[in-house]
């Protein structure tokens, strides 16, 4: 897998949605090749959109740069060729068993074949852990077991760059952390890795910056020790809180209360 040498930029990044307002200015600068940035906020912020604008599945204006180049100028095979996606939620009735889905999100990135592209598939699922699921139809799977074939299919092209939405929502801890610590490798190889996180203690453990959505625009961008503070918690999410630091040195949050103007605080539109 070839590692990426460009750096991200998104610039004033605006999605509607109808006459309604998701995102209002978004920017996120200088994400480089090697960094895993967690993606989090409130629900109904816009996160799992700020991905889909970013991958160009949703209309958006504004600016959205890989190096030197505008992406709203790419085709769609240039994006699958760059970017690989994890969309929040699977397929529940498809046919195709793990293995097949693996190596159609493989082909779909490129022209021609490959005579290993099945042992390359196959490599990818034993690498998730997922190996008895590969002859196992998508249909027959758990919600969790799905999101770790998912999560195969976007990492198979080996793209520069890595999309993943909620992928640790429906697994046990154990596949939380199967789930995180490939995509800290995948980062540590090279590539950029955006991934929605609602578990701030997560975030902290695996991210090396958190992007913090807050009424349609990036609230906090940084370090999580930088950004993770008590008024942070209480202005985005409306709770008391407090944060302190593991013996490891990474931050987590211990909820008090919800507060009493949490209404002045949503976030929901």
């Amino acid at each position: 897998m070839s590692a990426a040498a460009a750096i991200l930029h998104i610039h004033d990044l605006h999605v509607r949605y109808r006459q309604r307002k998701v995102l209002c200015g978004v920017d996120l600068h200088d994400i480089q090749p090697g960094e895993l940035v967690a993606l989090a906020g409130p629900n109904a912020a816009g996160k799992s959109t700020l991905l889909k604008a970013i991958a160009g599945l949703v209309p958006a204006s504004g600016q959205v740069r890989y190096g030197n180049d505008n992406w709203s100028g790419w085709s769609a095979r240039k994006r699958v060729e760059h970017i690989g996606f994890m969309p929040q939620t699977s397929a529940e009735t498809s046919n195709l068993t793990v293995l097949e889905a693996t190596l159609v999100s493989l082909q779909c990135a490129r022209t021609g074949s490959r005579k290993d592209d099945e042992l390359n598939a196959l490599r990818v699922i034993e690498h998730l852990g997922i190996g008895e699921l590969a002859l196992r139809a998508l249909h027959e799977l758990s919600g969790g077991q799905r999101q770790l074939a998912a999560l195969a299919q976007a990492v198979v092209r080996g793209s520069p760059i890595l999309l993943l939405d909620e992928p640790v929502s429906a697994l046990d801890l154990a596949h939380q952390w199967q789930v995180m610590n490939v995509a800290r490798r995948l980062a540590d190889e090279g590539r950029i890795v955006i991934v929605v996180l609602h578990d701030l203690a997560l975030a902290a453990q695996w991210a090396d910056r958190i992007a913090i959505l807050h009424r349609q625009r990036i609230h906090a961008f940084g370090r999580p020790n930088d950004i993770i503070t008590d008024s942070l918690l209480r202005e985005v999410w409306g709770v008391h809180a407090r944060v302190r630091t593991c013996e490891q040195g990474r931050p987590f949050v211990l909820v008090d209360a919800v507060a009493t103007d949490r209404n002045a605080c949503d976030t929901s539109q």
